[in-house]
Parts: structure tokens; sequence; C-alpha cells
């Protein structure tokens, strides 16, 4: 046997010996692992017993606790009930000895009426008893007062009812005077106020129109080339403007005559540039004539929009801005339509702001109110007419329509805005050489002026006076008493406003005089 041999087996031998001794080393660690474990596991139940005992006894200890205190609060309970009942029912008793002490007072109460409806009953029957011997006294006294006085009861009634009458209407009319004069001292001190203001702060241009306008020419030559071989020139401007062209001995000017303002102005325009172009000829005139045509288009949506920016009037449709426009070329009584409505505007805009009414509202009332008249010889109808539908159409509010149609009293003003827009339509129609009127209609209005007042019983004459601003009447004092005049005026009054159109206001002064006259012979 070799070293190695014995070597290896050495070795073997040792590993052997090894695993033998860790097999032993571990079953006994095993074993030692199983009884501290179990020695744990015993402990362990102990201490749960102990736990689970002392659990019961604590649970059971809590138990008598929470009896005991529902016993307590059960005994509080049945206290307060039973305190509760006890009050209850005193409170019951007593309520029972009220109603019996008001049942004894209803049967005392009952007993006391009986007795005195049977009072009452004798005392009636008294009364009836005496009633009817007045009754009997009243007849006889009547029958000794006809016997006196010669008059039945009916006769004697009438008598009365007529002095009570005529003492009544003397009653009424001083009551309507003094009323009259009460509301006169609070109103035209107000409305005074409110028209100076409007007017003071509206400084405007008045400037009549005329039907005629003059050209200036350069020198007396140029009449003739106006006029042309054989007239052609003056036959060709005649025609394309519808004007008539007025060549006299007046130097250097020539007069264009028609009564429609804007071809008017489309002559005068064009003869301008024919002027100081120096080519009068017909093809060039008509030329001049479409393109001064052109410029008065274009000025009539500049004047719409400068109305439209001067009365500070905004969110107005372009189709009524051209209709504004083209008031520039329209005349009332010889007054810019424009102008007026733009005057009538900021008045109105014044008046309102002063009383506290939408300004704005009422600026575009009257700026707006004479629209009509931009159309009016276009469609049939009335100019108020005509506004109304025109401003309808376009989507203006209710309150302006409004204020259009009742501004000429075609239909009565419901709301301030439509007195305001009429009121500032007065006032510019009414301002010194604002408006020219013609002699035949004049004298028309002031004819009819007196007729209506002589139209009435009791009125002598009447002179219209002031160029129609006051009506004089003459009053016959047989017929018309003293405390009959005002109503006879209110009468007069009323009749004007309803037959008659005038501007500004008209005064009826009532004159009565009495005169006896005799001779000293």
């Amino acid at each position: 046997m070799t070293t190695v041999t014995v070597v290896l087996l050495c070795l073997v031998s040792f590993v052997v010996s090894g695993v033998v001794f860790a097999a032993i080393a571990f079953k006994l660690g095993v074993s030692h692992r199983k009884k501290i474990a179990e020695a744990e596991i015993g402990s362990a139940e102990a201490e749960a017993q102990r736990i689970l005992a002392d659990a019961d006894k604590d649970a059971a200890t809590r138990k008598k606790e929470a009896l005991l205190e529902a016993k307590d609060e059960i005994h509080k309970l049945r206290s307060e009930a039973d305190r509760d009942i006890k009050d209850r029912r005193s409170e019951v008793s007593r309520q029972e000895r009220r109603m019996m002490q008001k049942e004894e007072s209803l049967d005392k109460k009952m007993d006391s009426l009986e007795k005195k409806e049977e009072k009452l009953g004798e005392k009636l029957k008294l009364a009836d008893q005496k009633l009817e011997e007045a009754e009997i006294i009243k007849r006889s006294q009547i029958d000794n007062l006809e016997r006196i006085s010669g008059l039945t009861a009916e006769e004697a009634k009438a008598q009365l009812l007529s002095s009570l009458e005529d003492d009544l209407v003397y009653e009424k009319a001083q009551k309507i005077t003094a009323y009259e004069q009460q509301i006169k001292n609070e109103c035209e001190d107000k409305a005074k106020e409110l028209i100076s203001l409007a007017i003071s702060r509206l400084a405007a241009e008045q400037v009549s129109e005329a039907t005629v306008s003059v050209v200036a020419l350069p020198n007396d030559e140029m009449k003739g080339r106006i006029i042309g071989r054989e007239g052609r020139n003056i036959r060709a401007i005649e025609t394309l403007t519808g004007v008539d062209l007025i060549i006299d001995d007046t130097p250097e000017a020539i007069t264009l005559s028609c009564f429609d303002p804007v071809r008017r102005e489309l002559a005068r325009l064009t003869l301008e540039k024919l002027i100081a172009d120096g080519r009068i000829h017909p093809s060039r005139i008509e030329e001049t004539v479409e393109k001064s045509r052109r410029e008065i288009e274009h000025k009539i949506k500049t004047e719409g929009e400068r109305a439209i920016l001067e009365t500070n009037v905004h969110g107005v449709h372009y189709e009524i801005v051209k209709l504004l426009g083209r008031l520039t070329y329209r005349t009332s009584y010889c007054q810019n339509v424009l102008d007026h409505s733009i005057e009538v505007a900021h008045l109105a805009g014044i008046m309102a702001s002063e009383l506290g009414v939408d300004a704005t509202t009422a600026r575009r009332a009257g700026l707006l109110h004479d629209i009509g008249k931009a159309l009016n010889h276009e469609i049939e109808g009335s100019h108020v007419q005509i506004g109304v539908d025109v401003c309808r159409k376009f989507k203006e509010s209710p309150a302006v329509l409004h204020a259009i149609e009742a501004h000429h009293n075609d239909v009565e003003p419901k709301t301030v805005i439509a007195c305001l827009v009429q009121a500032a339509d007065a006032i510019s129609a009414a301002r010194p050489a604002a408006r020219r009127e013609n002699l035949e209609s004049f004298i028309k209005r002031l004819e009819k002026l007196e007729e209506i007042a002589n139209s009435f019983d009791g009125v002598e004459k009447s002179f219209a006076i002031q160029a129609g601003r006051e009506v004089r009447v003459m009053i016959k004092p047989e017929v018309v008493k003293d405390d009959k005049m005002v109503l006879v005026a209110r009468d007069i009054v009323k009749k004007i406003e309803s037959e008659l159109n005038y501007p500004g206001q008209i005064k009826v002064n009532l004159i009565r005089e009495s005169r006896t006259i005799d001779f000293a012979k």
C-alpha cells in the first residue's frame, strides 16, 4: 500500500466522520428548538387564559355599572313624566275652571241681552207710534205751507232746485277759476323756466328760404354764351334741371326760379361749373348736370351724417340717414326742415334732461319727427303717417313712433317725450323770422279765428289782433253773466284747439261791459 492510498483513506474517513457529526448535531438542535417552542406555546396559552379571565371579570363589572345607570335613568325619566303629567292635569283643571267661569258669564250676558231686547222692542213700538204722529204733523204742516204759499210741494221743489242750480253754476265757475289760477301759478313758472332754459342753451340761426336763387356772372358777355345759339344752351339747362332761368336787365346776374330746392340747387351748381369752365354747349351741359347731381347726392349723405353727429343720435339705419340728408333741400313755410329737425332734437333733449326723462330717446324722436317730409311728394298720405311708416319699417322704438305720430295731434300724446317733441316743434316754428306764411292763408286763419269766436251764444262780436295771437271777444252782458264767462272762454279755447292750426298760442280775452245812458233835458 502506497502513501497516496493511505492519505486518501484518511481523508475519506475524516469526511465521513464530519458528515455523521453534522447529522447528529442537526438532530440535537431540532430537538432543542422543539422543546423551546413547546415551552413558549404553553406560556402563551396560560397568558391567554389569564387575559380571558380578566376580560370576563371586566365585562361583568361594566354590565353591572350599565344596569345601575339604566335603572337611574329610568327612574329619572319616570319622575319627570310624573311631574309633567301632574302639571298638565293642573293646567287642564285650570282651563276647565276658566271655561266654567266664561259659561257663567255668557249666561249672564244672554239674560241681560234678552232683557234689553224686550226693552228695545217696547221702545221700537213707542218710536213707531211717535213716527206716525210726526208724519201726521208733517202732513198737516205741509198742507198749511201749501195753503199759505199758494204752491204745491212739487212746485216748491222745482223752484228750490232752480235756485240751487244757479248757485251751483256760480260755485263751479268760482272753483274752476281758483283751480285754473293755482295750476297756472304752479305750471307757468316751471314751463317758462324749462322753455327759456332750452331756448337760451340753443342759439340756432334762422334763415328763411326763397324760391329763387341768383348766380353771379363775371361779365354780361357770359349771358349770351349761356343763352347760346338760338337759345339751345338755356333750353338744354332748363330741360335737364327743370328750372326756369330768368335773364333780364340785372347786370352780371341770372335768376333761377323753381319751387323745388333740389332742382334749383342742381341748376345753380351746373351754372357755376359751366361759368368756371367756360365751355358751354349741350353735351357739356349734360355732363355737368350729371356731375352736379352726384355731388348733391353726396352732400345729402354728408348732411344726414352731420345731423346724426350733431344731435348725438346713434344706431340710425343708413336709409333714414339718407332721408335726413334730403331734408336739407326741403322747406316748410320757408324754414329749412333739416335745421328745424336738429333744433327740435336739441330742444327736446334739453327739456327731457331737466325733467329727468330719457334725453336720448327725446333727441331721437325730435330729429325724426318730420322725416316723412322727405317723401311726402312721392307717397300718398300726410308727412306724419309717412314718417311713422318709414320709422316702423326700420325698427324704431314705439316711444319714437308715438312721438312722431302725436307731434301734430293726429293722436293724443300719451308720453312725456311726445309732449316734449310737440313743444319743441312749436318753439322752433315760433322763433322770430323762422317761418313766413302766405298772405292769403294768414288772412284765412284770422277770419276763421273770428268765425269760431262769433259762433257762441252771447258773443256780440270778436276781433283777431296781435297777428292772430290774441282774439278779443265782446260779450252781451244781458246773456252771459260774470260767473259764466269762465265756461264760455274755456269752450272757445277748446273749439280753437280742435279746428284751427296755428303756431305758438292764442290768447282768448273776453270783455263784458254794461252801459246805462240817459239824457238830462
